[in-house]
């Protein structure tokens, strides 16, 4: 796909992976609508980056927002939906373990309400997570989490298919606002997440970014998890 005078829309897209995102779909030359909780932290944007305010948990909203948004080419989610359970399954909290499902539900609601509304040729993009498919201690919610969006790709693309593609983008540590330090504690902590992996360091949001256009870019990926993982998966 040539995204140049392409409309897009990306849930999420006003920080971190999916600001990134909007970045470069924009600087591509797509007409973008960058869709979050909160939409002014996003900064100054481009002339053909438009915001809108939605939570992607309440589905009467996205399914409006996406009705009133009509035709795009090109749907993205990087929106977390909420917090994470951290911690082994065995101690953790039940309702923490439940909320951290609020990632799934969301992307449920925007492919749900949005897959429709994109043209043929198309594409659906969701984000998961490198502990999907290599859990680490203590990572038994983002596992759980990260599997259940990559099945749900893989099911729904035979749905939608020959008439849009729907892929994920898995990430490993990535350094994005998520993370709360500053400073020498994040540098440090960031070292630590990462001194097993093959490239030992954080990846940026724009290396995800550069994953997610890939997929929607290449017309012969469908049902895919593509990752930018530093080589978490061989860690």
């Amino acid at each position: 796909m040539n995204i140049s005078g392409k409309r897009a829309v990306v849930f999420g897209g006003t920080s971190g992976i999916g600001l990134a995102t909007t970045q470069m779909l924009a600087a591509g030359g797509a007409m973008v609508t960058a869709i979050s909780r909160n939409p002014s932290k996003a900064g100054p944007l481009p002339a053909n980056v438009m915001t809108q305010s939605c939570d992607v948990l309440d589905g009467a909203a996205v399914e409006a927002l996406l009705n009133n948004l009509g035709p795009m080419d090109i749907l993205v989610s990087a929106a977390t939906g909420g917090g994470r359970a951290i911690g082994p399954f065995l101690e953790m909290d039940m309702d923490g373990f439940k909320s951290s499902f609020d990632k799934l539900w969301g992307y449920a609601n925007v492919v749900r309400y949005g897959a429709g509304h994109v043209t043929d040729g198309g594409s659906i993009t969701l984000v998961s997570g490198a502990p999907a498919r290599n859990c680490r201690p203590g990572q038994i919610a983002l596992s759980s989490v990260g599997n259940a969006v990559e099945a749900m790709v893989r099911a729904v693309a035979r749905e939608v298919a020959p008439r849009i593609r729907i892929n994920v983008v898995s990430p490993g540590t990535i350094d994005t606002p998520m993370v709360p330090v500053q400073g020498a504690e994040r540098e440090a902590l960031y070292d630590k997440m990462t001194q097993d992996n093959l490239i030992p360091r954080a990846g940026t949001a724009n290396e995800v970014a550069e994953g997610i256009l890939f997929v929607i870019k290449n017309g012969f990926v469908t049902g895919t998890t593509v990752d930018v993982d530093g080589g978490w998966l061989l860690g």
